[in-house]
């Protein structure tokens, strides 16, 4: 009777640390999904304002710029969510929706649209909002659980 109980005991310590982790596993496959929020952010602001400035082609230059600079970013987002058995098209697609949700939120909260815009473009430009910058946390989570 002794073995069993003790094996009922390990199997429980070792079942704790499963689900704490798989918790944990499915906070940061949400914190890899703000990524793609972060690219629906940028894109959605980037394009309404393109359009309700005249076509200024700064705004589709600072898109396709921080594109470019994050994408690597995305798709390891992808990778480990996958890996840790998230990143669902819904669960992407609900990541884009809100953060594009919040964004056209704000804008339409600001007093002076044209100077939102150029702040945004601003922020782009600088480096602000990309994902190394804004997500740092995450980033360094994904990328330990890529090298393993």
């Amino acid at each position: 009777m002794r073995p069993l109980i003790c094996s009922a005991v390990i199997c429980l310590a070792a079942l704790a640390p499963a689900h704490a982790r798989a918790a944990t596993d499915l906070e940061l496959v949400g914190e890899l999904m703000a990524f793609h929020g972060t690219k629906a952010i940028v894109s959605a602001m980037t394009t309404h304002c393109y359009e309700t400035t005249g076509l200024d082609s700064a705004y589709q230059t600072a898109n396709d710029n921080w594109y470019l600079r994050n994408i690597g970013f995305l798709e390891l987002a992808n990778r480990v969510a996958e890996r840790l058995g998230g990143g669902t098209p819904e669960e992407v697609a609900a990541a884009e929706t809100y953060g594009g949700t919040q964004i056209m939120s704000a804008y339409n909260q600001a007093k002076d649209k044209d100077s939102f815009c150029q702040a945004f473009v601003e922020q782009v430009n600088s480096g602000a909002l990309d994902i190394d910058e804004s997500l740092p946390g995450p980033l360094k989570q994904a990328q330990a659980i890529a090298a393993q």
